[in-house]
């Protein structure tokens, strides 16, 4: 009878470090995908901001092209 009970604790403790050891692998995996995202995410932002620079300068140039047109209206 104590050596059953002996033997189903022994089961209960090889599965909780199973689940331990899955939980682990499965935490490596998070972080990795996390990591990976994170430099994504930056990767993003840098285009974002060349986005945002083009835009800044094209508008820039279309300013100033309205401005050129309302020059030459103001002429006749």
């Amino acid at each position: 009878m104590e050596l059953e009970k002996f033997g189903q604790l022994e089961e209960k403790i090889k599965g909780v470090i199973d689940e331990k050891v899955s939980l682990k692998k499965q935490i490596q995996k998070l972080e990795e995908t996390l990591k990976d995202k994170e430099s994504e995410i930056e990767e993003l932002k840098e285009k974002l901001k060349v986005l945002d620079e083009e835009r800044s300068s094209v508008r820039a140039r279309v300013d100033s092209l309205i401005e050129l047109l309302s020059n030459v209206d103001l002429a006749k």
